[in-house]
């Protein structure tokens, strides 16, 4: 356990973002962070893991409304009891979610020192990552803005670069270069003495907040407005959605990083990547040993025959493979994805191509994940579409009709205890029931195994939005 600093550490992991560069797998109500990328836990699972080696302290969660429930369904299933999960009403970039963020741990906490953690890093030495962070402390301490810097490999344009004077350990940062061109970064590769921004931070939330106000003022004052008329649901923070839209979009790096005087670079030697491309996710798959001899790294059903250096990820069917080099393919139940490697920073405009089409296969998976458990669609035609339902226990979904469409549920397996119109009942595997159009419904699992369901809608409207919610336990 790192923590050994007089006042508490909070890890603050920033879990926005929507990463089109990793589509399929990634989509904007199921972005990257939450998905497992060449291995069996998501990267944000991963990053509570990370979390937890620094200090028993819950880490204070930044998200969106839309994904607060996955949010908070990770953390259920890693044991971590106790976490704020802090809704931004919009996505504004790094500097106001951390603002957001140091306010709610000033709340809590008084003046706790922050460990910023991104939640689509990837990071395959867990115990040089926390000793670097012990590194930090002292200076965090003493109200110095920490950085974490990475030696670079390769001449990076995606990254931001951090100068520092010769030496070894903590050293006060130079300069701070967000994401120079081709020619700039050969040249500090060739210099040397730069380091790739990790996008890792450790400082005293005052410390933070302070220095906001002196170099992007607009910034801390519309957290701190927003953050005043916060609401508390559950594990919930919802703060004021007016207040916060007044915050510039702003990254913490331009807003601060790149002005502050009281700047530290910490080395980080720990196999960091930030997951942003598929190439990233390769190289860290190989980082970790995760490849074959010829360099290829598979997951889900793959027969491979003369493949190298490539990724190939299976999802929902065997993937046969012949001949690839430098190649990535990524198979999801509704869309597959083929390109080189050195190309997959090409990704997204295939995304907004889709987007302009309105095709589903940018927003949601087949299978999306609610607050009671998830559904996933089956199929769909002009007037009926049919759907798999998984229930958890003791969960239920809202009391609620609709104006449009129809239901019949069949049980497939558990038990499920059906409110219709004022009427209450159970029904066990193969018992079914109807839901007229209109009909005030409820559907719940009293049992302690997951109750299954395949729900067939018929109407003349078949949208998610055709739903009028009556009670939810969820506060939706």
């Amino acid at each position: 356990m790192t923590e050994t600093t007089a006042r508490p550490l909070r890890p603050v992991i920033l879990a926005g973002g929507s990463g089109t560069r990793l589509w399929p797998v990634s989509r904007a109500r199921h972005p990257k962070q939450f998905q497992p990328l060449a291995g069996a836990d998501s990267l944000f699972a991963r990053t509570l893991a990370r979390a937890r080696a620094l200090t028993d302290t819950p880490p204070l969660v930044v998200c969106s409304e839309e994904h607060r429930f996955v949010v908070a369904e990770e953390l259920r299933a890693a044991g971590i009891a106790g976490a704020p999960i802090l809704l931004e009403p919009t996505g504004r970039d790094t500097a106001p979610a951390i603002a957001l963020a140091a306010c709610e741990a000033r709340a809590l906490d008084g003046d706790p020192v922050l460990a910023v953690l991104p939640a689509d890093h990837a990071i395959a030495d867990t115990d040089a990552f926390a000793a670097a962070v012990a590194d930090a402390l002292p200076d965090a301490e003493a109200g110095r803005l920490v950085a974490f810097g990475v030696p670079p490999t390769e001449p990076e344009t995606g990254y931001g670069y951090i100068r520092v004077p010769p030496g070894e350990g903590p050293r006060p940062i130079r300069a701070f270069t967000e994401k120079p061109d081709r020619a700039t970064a050969e040249r500090y590769l060739a210099e040397g003495g730069h380091s790739w921004n990790a996008g890792i931070f450790v400082f005293r939330a005052t410390a933070a907040l302070t220095a906001l106000r002196i170099h992007a003022p607009a910034v801390p004052a519309a957290a701190e407005a927003a953050h005043a008329g916060r609401a508390v649901d559950r594990d919930f923070v919802r703060v004021d959605a007016a207040a916060f839209a007044e915050a510039p979009a702003v990254p913490i790096d331009r807003a601060v990083m790149e002005r502050t005087d009281a700047g530290v670079m910490v080395p980080l030697n720990a196999a960091w990547r930030d997951v942003g491309s598929w190439h990233a996710v390769w190289a860290h798959a190989c980082d970790t040993g995760a490849a074959d001899a010829n360099g290829t790294v598979t997951s889900g059903t793959v027969v491979a025959h003369d493949v190298r250096n490539s990724l190939i990820q299976a999802d929902s069917r065997v993937v046969g493979a012949v001949g690839l080099d430098g190649h990535v393919v990524a198979e999801t139940a509704d869309a597959v994805l083929v390109a080189p490697l050195d190309r997959a920073q090409e990704v997204k405009p295939l995304v907004d191509a889709l987007r302009r089409e309105g095709r589903p296969e940018v927003e949601a998976h087949r299978r999306v994940s609610r607050p009671w458990g998830a559904y996933e669609e089956v199929d769909a035609g002009e007037s009926f579409r049919v759907k798999r339902l998984v229930v958890r226990p003791g969960e239920g979904l809202s009391r609620q009709r609709h104006n449009h469409r129809a239901e019949h549920w069949v049980v497939v397996r558990g038990t499920a205890r059906v409110e219709r119109d004022g009427e209450q009942f159970e029904l066990a595997a193969n018992q079914s029931t109807y839901i007229p159009i209109g009909t005030v419904h409820r559907l719940e699992n009293p049992g302690r195994e997951e109750l299954e369901i395949v729900e067939v809608q018929t109407g003349a409207y078949l949208g998610e939005d055709d739903i009028v919610r009556l009670d939810d336990r969820y506060g939706r």
